[in-house]
């Protein structure tokens, strides 16, 4: 290259003539005049055609190719089967000479058409409240000692890059209804549109487009934040690209470095915290010279405010045995004996279960999640929902389950009394009281009982109704106005002058 540059500029700036170039050079004159004639600049070797076992089938192939681009997808053949139709016909080459080829050409058809290829992607912009963005992920987290598969919801503001994450033990509605309170609650506001997949949670079925038959409790929860939802095209997660890229960096953001939790409620806070402490640390994608808490601040003027939580329940219909039980998620749950065999609604949450029944709130109870379906769920009793069973069967009260669960002073009482004739029922008559009175009157009416060597029931209720009475109310002074200022003067001769006075 460098002989080539000296030899244009001897020629082209200085005159010189060819003789004389080939004179201090030792080139021949043909070449001289060949690389002066042909104008180049930069010398590169010719395109070589070398011999390929495919030359003889490149148009059987060519034509394959074209026939497969205008078949459905699901329906093309793939290029090994290509290449083994062309084994058939007498090819003998190897596989990655066929796929180069149809790479090639697949390349020079979308020049041909100036169509992008499947990888490029048009850049994408954000007004400040416009757009927030939502995708589930799975990670993991050391919780009460085990090491617990979690289910993570992750949100996006999409102007201020601002996120939020709230891990739960499932996918089911109650929970992703949970989390978007939780979200909005965290951001300050609620955005005009979110974007989603098609998880099935909100979608019940994709149609050919943008149509989607939307689930009717997702819907009902978009129309009480005053959100328009927008769902993604099947597999297309670019669409919803910057959540995306928030799962990935989690991973090693805030999964890699998390703690021991005693809870999932206490994993719940310290992500919330964990969130807020990386707005402040990360810079904004688009502005390096300002965070993404800046930016949140300012978007946060463009949000709508955050209505009541939405009462995100799964209504299902249940039937109380005859133990007064229910069963869900393979863990049973005890209700007021009064409804025993009968249907009831069970409205679920994320972290409680309500039963109701005759428009009325009869029983709630925590949720418990069984991970290991290999045993049997958990039963969950309230002692309380039995006390009508055991005020007709007493003796049912030593052995029975969900009295096991009474707490200490009621235990002491009634290891006391069921030494004596009669004492299970004087249990069960003390245990009713709490549906009379507050039951922390009755628990130190008890604890006062048990001071004594011999407790029984009228122990028990003579220091309920000595904390039930109410104080008596300190007598009443007069105002200072009506203060006497002579002070009256007790006189009985008074009373003989009316009588004498008397006609």
């Amino acid at each position: 290259m460098a002989l080539l540059s000296v030899i244009r500029r001897w020629h082209y700036r200085e005159g010189m003539p060819i003789r004389e170039i080939t004179r201090r050079t030792g080139l021949s004159r043909n070449t001289v005049r060949k690389y002066l004639a042909s104008g180049v600049v930069e010398p590169c070797y010719p395109n070589r055609k070398t011999p390929s076992k495919l030359d003889d089938y490149e148009l059987t192939l060519t034509s394959w190719l074209f026939r497969e681009s205008r078949r459905h997808r699901k329906q093309r053949k793939t290029v090994k089967q290509l290449h083994s139709d062309l084994v058939q016909l007498g090819y003998t080459g190897s596989y990655d000479r066929v796929a180069s080829f149809a790479r090639v050409w697949r390349q020079q058809q979308q020049e041909a058409k100036r169509t992008a290829a499947n990888n490029t992607f048009v850049p994408l912009s954000f007004a400040p409240g416009e757009a927030f963005q939502f995708d589930w992920s799975e990670d993991y987290a050391m919780i009460n000692g085990s090491n617990t598969k979690l289910q993570v919801a992750h949100f996006k503001l999409s102007n201020s890059r601002a996120f939020f994450l709230r891990a739960y033990l499932q996918q089911s509605h109650e929970m992703l209804f949970d989390a978007h309170y939780q979200a909005f609650q965290a951001f300050g506001g609620v955005p005009e549109r979110g974007i989603y997949d098609n998880m099935k949670t909100a979608v019940d079925k994709v149609g050919r487009g943008k149509q989607r038959t939307v689930n009717r409790r997702f819907t009902a929860m978009v129309s009480h934040y005053l959100f328009e939802a927008e769902f993604c095209n099947p597999a297309a997660g670019w669409e919803k690209g910057q959540v995306e890229k928030n799962v990935r960096d989690a991973r090693y953001q805030i999964w890699q470095g998390a703690p021991a939790f005693k809870s999932l409620a206490e994993l719940n806070v310290w992500l919330k915290q964990r969130c807020l402490d990386l707005w402040k640390e990360r810079p904004h994608p688009e502005d390096r010279s300002r965070t993404i808490g800046d930016y949140w601040q300012a978007e946060q003027q463009h949000l709508m405010a955050v209505p009541a939580a939405f009462d995100g329940f799964v209504e299902l219909n249940k039937r109380v045995s005859s133990t007064c039980l229910i069963t869900f998620d393979n863990n049973r749950y005890s209700v007021p004996a009064s409804f025993a065999n009968r249907p009831v609604s069970l409205r679920v949450y994320s972290d409680r279960l309500v039963v109701v029944a005759e428009a009325h709130m009869i029983a709630v109870h925590e949720r418990v999640f069984s991970r290991d379906h290999n045993v049997s769920g958990k039963t969950i009793y309230d002692w309380r929902h039995y006390l009508s069973v055991v005020q007709r069967k007493p003796g049912a009260l030593r052995n029975g389950a969900p009295f096991n669960e009474l707490p200490d002073c009621y235990r002491q009482l009634q290891a006391r009394l069921i030494k004596h004739p009669g004492g299970d029922r004087e249990m069960v008559d003390v245990l009713a009281l709490v549906l009379l009175h507050d039951e922390r009157l009755v628990e130190q009416a008890i604890v006062e009982a048990l001071r004594v060597e011999q407790p029984s029931k009228q122990h028990v209720l003579n220091c309920l109704s000595r904390l039930s009475d109410t104080p008596r109310p300190k007598p009443s002074l007069p105002p200072p106005a009506l203060k006497l200022v002579t002070e009256p003067v007790a006189d009985t001769h008074r009373y003989d002058r009316l009588r004498r006075s008397k006609p």
